[in-house]
């Protein structure tokens, strides 16, 4: 029994210490991944984002961006689910219009998210310039 226990041990030092310089570098891979895809001024690493917020509002104003834009990709996978259930109804009514009810409804979320975006950015710009 001691000698198993001993083994697992053994095995999980092996794999944390093999693991462990990938988990180090992770954090610079998600930077160099936001930076590439524009993401990284939402998150706050570098200028802008829910960090260098420098009032009440643009601290709002980020945190319901980053909202949105989590939300904008929840709708945009929702679209493909949508797209993919209606294409492979093969023939089945009830799937087909399973499929379609959800098209339409991730498309109605993704143009309530852009609006909402737009109106967000443009309060936003209202509250934090001087008047």
């Amino acid at each position: 029994m001691t000698s198993k226990i001993t083994n697992v041990i053994k095995y999980l030092a092996t794999i944390a210490t093999l693991i462990l310089p990938k988990i180090v570098m992770a954090q610079n891979q998600v930077q160099e991944g936001l930076g590439r895809s524009g993401l990284q001024s939402l998150f706050g690493f570098g200028t802008g984002g829910l960090s260098s917020a420098s009032s009440l509002s643009e601290l709002i104003g980020n945190g319901i961006r980053l909202f949105l834009t989590f939300a904008g990709a929840v709708a945009v996978v929702f679209v493909i689910v949508g797209g993919f259930m209606y294409i492979t109804s093969a023939g089945n009514e009830e799937q087909a219009e399973k499929g379609k009810k959800t098209l339409i409804n991730a498309i109605i979320g993704v143009v309530i998210i852009i609006m909402s975006y737009v109106i967000i950015n443009v309060i936003t710009n209202l509250v934090s310039t001087p008047s």
